[in-house]
């Protein structure tokens, strides 16, 4: 088990595929469950749309998106999906993260739910102004 930046921890989990390294966001997708994979793919395409600049790479094992700091991770687990924007996104997403299952920089789209892309677009836009402050 090891500690985020975020201050979660992440457990083993068959959806995580935790212990094996990634070099690539189109091999963590690949490794994931197949019935996350459209889900991911679809999260991923909404980020790019919105950062199209964006260097992809993995951070802390999960899929990054990079322009001279990290603006956003995501990851698949079990129930659900998280979006790492950071504390501050979090705070000013408040309102409408009120349906969802926060905590300091991390916000779980449940599986079960469909995902609100347009969400997650306002995050990445933010987050994006935020960090070229």
């Amino acid at each position: 088990m090891w500690q985020s930046p975020f201050n979660i921890r992440f457990l083993r989990s068959p959806y995580q595929n935790s212990g094996q390294t990634f070099k690539t966001i189109d091999e963590y997708i690949a490794a994931q469950a197949i019935e996350l994979q459209p889900t991911l793919l679809k999260i991923r395409e909404t980020i790019r749309k919105i950062i199209p600049n964006a260097i992809e790479k993995i951070s802390y094992m999960m899929p990054t998106f990079w322009d001279k700091k990290n603006i956003v991770h995501f990851a698949a687990f079990k129930n659900h999906i998280s979006l790492f924007p950071g504390s501050e996104a979090t705070t000013y997403f408040a309102e409408r993260l009120k349906d969802y299952k926060t905590s300091k920089g991390t916000i779980q789209f449940p599986l079960n739910k469909p995902i609100d892309h347009q969400l997650i677009e306002d995050i990445v836009k933010w987050r994006s102004a935020q960090v070229k402050k």
